[in-house]
Parts: C-alpha cells; structure tokens; sequence
C-alpha cells in the first residue's frame, strides 16, 4: 500500500476488493499535456541511415567527455541557421500563420527520478550552434544530475495545478506565444533511448522538427529520425536535411571534436 501511496504523490488513494483507484500522479501530467497537444500537429518521420565511424572515434579520442545528444543538438542546430523551416512554428490562431524565430533553442528529454517517481522534464539549450560542445555537455550533465527543484521549478509548480490551469497554460505557450513559446519550449526537440539500445520510431512532440536516433552497430551504423510537422515542410527538404546533418556531424563536429583532443595534446607537451 505505501508503494502505490508513493506513485500516487498526494493524490487521493481509494482501495477496494477489485484494485486500487487513485488520481494521476503528478510525475504524469505534463507528460499527459504534452500528449494532449501533440495530437493537433501532423507529424510525419522519415528516417536516415547515417554512418559515424569517424565522429565516433573523435569523440572516444577526446579527453573531454561529449555525448551523443550533446552532438546531435549541436549538428541538428548548425542544419538550422540555412534551413528557415526548422525554426519556423504553425499557428493556426486568428488566421493560419508562420512564426519565424531568428535563432535554434534546443529541447532534451531528461528522465529523473523525484520524489519516489520518475518525471520527464525538459531542459533547454540556446543557441547550440554557437555554444561549445563541452559547455552543451556541462548543460546536459547539469540537468541531469543537478537538484531538480532548482533546474525544472517552473515544470514542478505547473504539474500541481489543476488540469484546467495546466492546459490553459499550455495553450497560451503553444498557440500564441511565438517568441516566448520558443524561449520556454524551444523551437526543435531531441529525445532519444539510443543508450538504452531502443529507437522511437516517432516521438510525440509539439514541435515542427523533432529529432532522434537510434544505438549505433558494430559498424557505426546509426538510424537518425526527424519527425516534422507535414503544414511547414516536405519529405524531400527533410531527406536533404538528414543528409546535411550527417555531413555536419561527420565535418564540423568531428573537427570540434578532434581539436579537443590536439588542445589537450599541446597542454601536455607545455607542461
């Protein structure tokens, strides 16, 4: 009984002789909002098989730690600066219209484990394309790893409100907001299960581009999806985007990924 007290947060537990009926838990909520407005955007995926042996053997030299979604937020971002689309949002509220947002702000997917349960929460990085890739690291690292109160306390304070509060809340972020939907959603959405050795297939998303990849073979093979919203663009500027990204990831990141290492190697044979 107290496991499924702790599931259910501070909902209201009622036991009866055929099972247990308790409110959503609050771990649940935003991921239930998220779902809610999902359903309003055409999403279409198309998939690309890339090969990254050459990222990934830069990125194993590398004395400093960089992991995939740090690499693959970075690619994804630089694809943007020449592809308007991707920073670009439908709004279908007074008259069908596209907002334009002058720069990438990338959203990841960060599993925690809070209170007894697990929350999804959703970290922010600006401007990937012009950060380093140790400080999106240090990021990454910050939000999965630093206290959730301080790093996700606006998600907290809105997965207590009341479903109604929540959705209007969202629907004013979602349908109206434009430069400030981008700020606090992020204009494009990296999520990912690829450590876990699990693709999705099509990640629920709210965005016009959303980004995943699967685990990487024994030759370096790597599935990389982009699930993008069918009003804003078409299949055939999607397959040219997988196909720059793989270029970036295989060009500028490797080369930012290999300078991490010859700085280090310098530093040795100063010192």
């Amino acid at each position: 009984m107290k496991s499924e007290q702790s599931r259910a947060g501070a909902e209201k537990v009622s036991t009866h002789r055929d099972g247990t009926t308790f409110g959503i838990p609050r771990s649940r909520r935003l991921t239930w909002d998220l779902l809610h407005f999902h359903q309003s955007v055409p999403l279409c995926g198309h998939d690309r098989f890339c090969n990254l042996r050459a990222v990934a053997e830069a990125r194993a030299a590398s004395p400093v730690r960089v992991s995939w979604p740090a690499i693959f937020l970075k690619a994804y971002a630089i694809v943007a600066k020449d592809v308007p689309e991707l920073r670009q949002t439908w709004y279908r509220w007074p008259w069908a219209h596209l907002y334009q947002h002058p720069q990438s702000i990338g959203v990841l997917t960060v599993h925690r484990e809070f209170e007894g349960n697990p929350w999804l929460f959703w970290g922010r990085i600006p401007a990937p394309d012009e950060t380093p890739l140790t400080e999106i690291q240090a990021t990454i690292d910050r939000y999965a790893k630093g206290p959730v109160p301080a790093l996700f306390r606006k998600e907290l304070q809105l997965a207590s409100l009341p479903t109604l509060l929540r959705r209007l809340v969202w629907g004013w972020n979602v349908h109206a907001a434009k430069a400030k939907r981008a700020k606090r959603l992020g204009t494009f959405f990296l999520s990912t299960l690829a450590s876990r050795g699990v693709e999705i297939p099509a990640p629920p998303a709210i965005h016009t581009g959303c980004l995943t990849y699967g685990a990487m073979d024994a030759h370096h093979n790597c599935k990389v999806t982009i699930a993008y919203d069918h009003r804003v663009m078409d299949g055939a500027l999607v397959a040219d985007i997988l196909r720059n990204l793989e270029c970036v990831l295989l060009e500028t990141v490797c080369s930012e990924l290999l300078k991490l290492t010859s700085v280090h190697v310098n530093m040795d044979q100063v010192a």
